[in-house]
């Protein structure tokens, strides 16, 4: 499976929606620009539907490098992370095989719980 890169994401976004390569690469690198400027903030973003976009403090721990096998201490640090929505998480993990068996569409999460055995 091939890996999809911002190129690609700008051409399928500027073919879905009639605009051009340029205008929809500006939008998407001032989106990404946002949203990195609004983590380093300490702000969390909601994309209601889609994810929320956050940052969150990691503890100091001991490391090892994995070359020489030294320890070396790791210190306080904020990484940002991603949190899919609920309704992204149900479209990513839907079975369409399953719905075929079974002849109706699973779409809910307490469909999923019943057919888990």
């Amino acid at each position: 499976m091939k890996n999809v890169t911002k190129q690609d994401l700008i051409q399928e976004a500027s073919r879905s929606s009639g605009r051009s390569q340029a205008e929809t690469r500006g939008v998407v690198e001032e989106f990404m620009k946002v949203v990195a400027e609004m983590l380093e903030a300490d702000k969390m973003i909601e994309i209601r539907g889609f994810g929320t976009f956050y940052a969150k403090e990691r503890k100091p721990r001991p490391a090892r490098n994995p070359r020489t096998g030294e320890i070396c201490p790791l210190g306080l640090r904020r990484v940002p992370l991603f949190r899919f929505s609920p309704e992204v998480r149900l479209r990513i993990n839907e079975m369409p095989e399953l719905e075929e068996v079974l002849g109706q569409s699973v779409r809910t999460e307490n469909d999923f719980e019943q057919i888990r055995l």
